[in-house]
C-alpha cells in the first residue's frame, strides 16, 4: 500500500539533498569544530557557511543565528533567556492562547513562579485581538511571544503589525516561526523582530536541530551552560550533521518558496474545495493561511475515527498537533477560536508539502467522503 503522507506540520520527509549534504559528516568530516586542528577546522568551516544559508532565508547576519537542538529549545531559550538577562527589571511576559505547547507550557510555568503572564485570545477565524495586544503591552511588558503561523489551522498573524505595537512600548518579540520558516518568504531585515524560533525537520530538514535567531544587541542569556561554543549562548559540541542538513534544507527552502505559494497551494485548494463539496457537514477552520494547510471539521463524528479509517487505506493526516496526539480533550487552539464542541472532535488536519502529489489528492478526496459518511450514520447526533 503506498503511503500518502498529508502530516507535514507534524514533520516533513528530510530531502535527498538535505541527507547527501549530511553524509559526510557521520564518518569521514567527523571533526570537533571547535579543535584547534585543521581536521577540526575543516568541520567549523561547514558550521559557518550553513549558519550563512540559514541567515540568508531569513534576511538576517549569520552572528544573529544560534543553532539549537529544533524548535522547543528555541522557543524556551527565548523566553527563558530574556526574562533572566533583565535580572527582574522587567517581567511582564504576553503571549497568546493558541501558541504551541513548547511556548504556552513555558509561559505557564513561569506564571507558577509568579511571573506576570497575559494570554490574548483570538477572534473566531483565528485571527489576533490586535485590540487585546495594545491594551496587554505595558512599560513593564519584557517580551511578547506570538507565532508567525500556528501549526494546527495554518493561520498566519500579521507579524509586522504586531512588532509596531510591541516595540512603541519597548518590549521585545519572540515568534514562534516554525511552521512558517521555508514556506512563506521571511525577511528580518525589514520586519523588527528580536527573536525568531525554526526548526529543519518542518521544512525537509533533519531533525533534532534547529536555531534561535537573536537579532544583534539583544541580551539572551543562555539556557545550556558549559563551553563556549555558539557565541557562548548555547553549550555542547556541535551537532555537524545537523547542521550540515539545517543548511542544506533552507538552501533548497529559499529556492522552493515560489513553488509553495503556487503549486502547494493551488493543491491545498483543490483538496479544500473537493472536500466542502462532497463531505456533509464539513467546515474549514480559520482564514489568511499558510499555504499548506487545511484544517476541517467534521460534526457530529470524531476526529480520531476518520484518522483510523484513512490510515488504513494509507493516508496519513492528523487531528492536531502532534506534540498533543494522545489527549482526548479537544485541541486548545479550536477552543479559543470557539469551535463548537460538536465540531472541534472532529477536526482533521491535512499538511501538503513540495512532494504532494495531485494524484495523492484525487485519492484523499475517492476515500474521504465515504468515511465521512459512514461515521455520520453510525452518529447518534446526526439528523439528516
Amino acid at each position: 500500500m503506498k503511503t500518502i503522507y498529508m502530516d507535514n506540520n507534524a514533520t516533513t520527509r528530510t530531502a535527498p539533498e538535505v541527507v547527501e549534504a549530511m553524509a559526510p559528516f557521520w564518518s569521514e568530516r567527523y571533526g570537533n569544530p571547535s579543535s584547534a586542528h585543521r581536521f577540526g577546522g575543516n568541520v567549523r568551516t561547514m558550521v559557518d557557511a550553513a549558519r550563512a544559508e540559514t541567515a540568508d532565508l531569513l534576511g538576517a547576519s549569520p552572528d544573529e543565528i544560534v543553532f539549537t537542538s529544533g524548535g522547543s529549545e528555541s522557543d524556551n531559550m527565548a523566553i527563558r533567556g530574556v526574562l533572566d538577562a533583565l535580572e527582574g527589571r522587567k517581567r511582564h511576559v504576553v503571549t497568546t492562547r493558541v501558541e504551541h505547547p513548547a511556548v504556552l507550557a513555558v509561559c505557564r510555568a513561569l506564571k507558577n513562579q509568579g511571573v506576570p503572564v497575559t494570554e490574548l485570545p483570538v477572534e473566531a477565524d483565528g485571527s489576533l485581538d490586535m485590540g487585546g495586544l495594545e491594551e496587554a503591552v505595558t512599560p513593564d511588558t519584557a517580551v511578547v511571544s506570538v507565532m508567525w503561523a500556528n501549526n494546527e489551522t495554518g493561520v498566519m498573524f500579521p507579524i509586522e503589525k504586531i512588532a509596531g505595537i510591541v516595540k512603541s512600548q519597548g518590549a521585545l518579540l519572540h515568534t514562534d516561526a516554525v511552521q512558517a520558516v521555508g514556506k512563506i518568504p521571511i525577511d528580518l531585515s525589514r520586519i523588527p523582530v528580536d527573536l525568531l524560533s525554526l526548526s529543519a525537520h518542518k521544512f525537509h530538514g533533519p531533525k533534532g536541530i534547529g536555531a534561535l535567531y537573536i537579532r544583534e544587541g539583544t541580551q539572551v542569556s543562555p539556557l545550556v551552560l558549559g563551553g563556549h561554543q555558539e557565541g557562548s549562548k548555547r553549550a555542547g559540541t556541535e551537532n555537524t550533521p545537523g547542521i550540515a542538513g539545517l543548511g542544506a534544507a533552507c538552501s533548497l527552502a529559499r529556492r522552493n518558496l515560489d513553488q509553495e505559494g503556487t503549486r502547494v497551494k493551488g493543491l491545498r485548494d483543490r483538496l479544500e474545495t473537493g472536500v466542502l463539496e462532497t463531505c456533509k457537514g464539513a467546515r474549514v477552520n480559520g482564514k489568511t493561511r499558510l499555504p499548506n494547510t487545511l484544517n476541517v471539521s467534521f460534526e457530529y463524528i470524531e476526529g480520531e475515527s476518520i484518522l483510523l479509517k484513512l490510515d488504513q487505506f494509507g493516508i496519513c493526516a492528523s487531528s492536531g498537533s502532534a506534540c498533543t496526539s494522545g489527549s482526548l480533550e479537544p485541541s486548545h487552539v479550536l477552543r479559543a477560536m470557539g469551535v463548537p464542541f460538536t465540531a472541534s472532535h472532529g477536526s482533521i488536519r491535512f499538511s501538503l508539502s513540495r512532494y504532494t502529489t495531485e494524484e495523492e489528492i484525487d485519492a484523499v478526496l475517492e476515500r474521504l467522503p465515504g468515511i465521512v459518511d459512514g461515521l455520520r450514520a453510525l452518529s447518534p447526533f446526526v439528523k439528516d
